[in-house]
């Protein structure tokens, strides 16, 4: 990219966006990292627009002075898939803010990227359907993030991934045209599966501009409780055979003991400092009972306490908010230090024996370090408070980092359940994948053959 090529495609921007558009420096530098420690350098300027229109004529003139373009949600990603680079256009969703459409009786809504998932089930209490969106990864992320990222959640082990939930897309492309992927219909042979295709494409191939999503009647009872465990792998043993057994569980979350202290401090909680499994349960008020009934009994022959319940709506959401707050406790543990998070998943019959040998590895260091997961679908994570720009912490998270992806690749496991790959787990596809990341090259240099598209992540250059 050339000095000139920058200055004409800012000039039309600016013409296309006036206000909207802006080289402010506080500005750029909030889009120039997301929720991790990966830093990348000022963008070149930072655009808000508001309809699939704008988008489209944006990147038409990226395309054409080979701007390189950075989609941005919330910022709430840990992988570092929204961090800027030196020259780039950050496009900010922030203004595709608008709930297109609910239909309650076929279950579905569109919206814009930049909706937010809080949003979206607010809107759904407020025009009184008794829907909502499940999909509940903690932060209230943008459903078009969380569409470009893949990303899952708490709720996973019931309700499916953004994968799962999600019907069709609005995409722009890197020449600018506006294709839509999908439809309305809960099934399809019609060609190319393209949802699939951009769905954790974390905006190499495309920007998300709408979304299509799956809509889930609201339960008619929810009953939440914590449990703590003699040991983590009785807690895990407890999960995988609850699992077996088919009980309906919305969520069911391991943290161990550290990061049950670190989370008992930040929140105000007063959990026994132990390995813990938070739980809830979903469905009619007989199956709520009897599912409760039926993991109280499992989790006592694990070793397990008796279940601290949180049935009212406040009590839960306190519960499950301390869980969401995980992250920001861990890194309280060292006050000003930042987190360097890793996630990886396996089969849930290796869980236990995942989490054991990375406990193992992980007590080889002499590093502050957490694990939580959402173990019912076998993906837990691991957090690294870590003073800001050590370079010397930074390397010793990133090899124990690389040898957790190690141990679940050994057990037919994946490199990231949820988090994706950015910056952060590029080494990681490559070692996961092999020879299929010249495919996934391929398609990339196919469907944006300049490199506009968040050059440099998902792929080693």
């Amino acid at each position: 990219m050339k000095q000139h090529d920058l200055k004409y495609a800012q000039q039309a921007l600016s013409t296309l966006l006036g206000a909207r558009f802006t080289t402010d420096d506080a500005i750029r530098d909030t889009h120039a990292r997301d929720a991790s420690y990966h830093r990348g350098a000022l963008p070149a300027a930072v655009a808000f627009p508001k309809s699939n229109t704008e988008i489209a004529d944006i990147v038409k003139i990226c395309a054409k002075h080979r701007i390189p373009i950075i989609p941005y949600g919330t910022g709430t990603g840990v992988e570092g898939a929204a961090v800027s680079m030196e020259g780039a256009l950050s496009i900010s969703l922030k203004n595709m803010h608008n709930i297109l459409r609910v239909s309650e009786s076929d279950r579905d809504a569109t919206v814009q990227a930049g909706v937010t998932r809080l949003q979206l089930n607010t809107h759904l209490a407020e025009i009184g359907t008794k829907l909502h969106f499940p999909v509940d990864p903690g932060a209230d992320a943008s459903l078009g993030g969380m569409a470009a990222t893949r990303a899952s959640g708490t709720s996973a082990v019931c309700y499916g991934t953004m994968l799962d939930n999600i019907l069709g897309l609005t995409v722009v492309t890197a020449d600018g045209t506006i294709v839509r992927t999908g439809g309305r219909a809960r099934k399809s042979a019609a060609g190319y599966d393209l949802t699939r295709l951009f769905v954790g494409s974390e905006g190499t191939l495309g920007i998300i501009t709408e979304v299509t999503l799956k809509l889930t009647r609201l339960p008619e009872a929810v009953a939440a409780a914590a449990c703590a465990f003699p040991t983590v792998t009785a807690a895990v043993d407890t999960v995988i055979r609850l699992m077996e057994t088919g009980i309906r569980l919305a969520r069911i979350e391991l943290l161990d003991e550290l990061q049950m202290d670190a989370v008992n401090k930040h929140s105000g909680l007063d959990c026994k400092v132990a390995p813990t499994l938070f739980f809830e349960f979903h469905g009619s008020a007989q199956t709520v009972a009897e599912s409760s009934e039926t993991a109280g009994a499992l989790a006592s022959k694990h070793g397990g306490a008796d279940f601290q319940w949180a049935t009212e709506e406040t009590e839960r959401k306190r519960l499950w908010q301390a869980r969401y707050d995980s992250y920001y406790a861990a890194c309280n543990l060292r006050p000003g230090s930042v987190g360097y998070v890793t996630d990886v998943c396996v089969p849930i019959s290796r869980l236990a024996e995942c989490i054991a040998k990375t406990k193992t590895l992980l007590e080889t260091s002499d590093m502050v370090v957490t694990l939580l997961g959402h173990v019912g679908d076998g993906n837990f994570h691991v957090v690294f408070p870590i003073e800001p720009n050590n370079h010397d912490e930074v390397a010793k998270a990133q090899d124990l980092s690389r040898q957790i992806v190690d141990i679940a690749l050994e057990m037919g496991g994946t490199c990231t359940g949820e988090h994706g790959v950015g910056i952060g787990k590029r080494e990681a596809l490559a070692k996961e994948h092999g020879d299929a990341v010249n495919v996934m090259r391929a398609i990339k240099n196919a469907l944006d053959p300049g490199n506009i598209m968040n050059p440099g992540k998902i792929f080693i250059q």
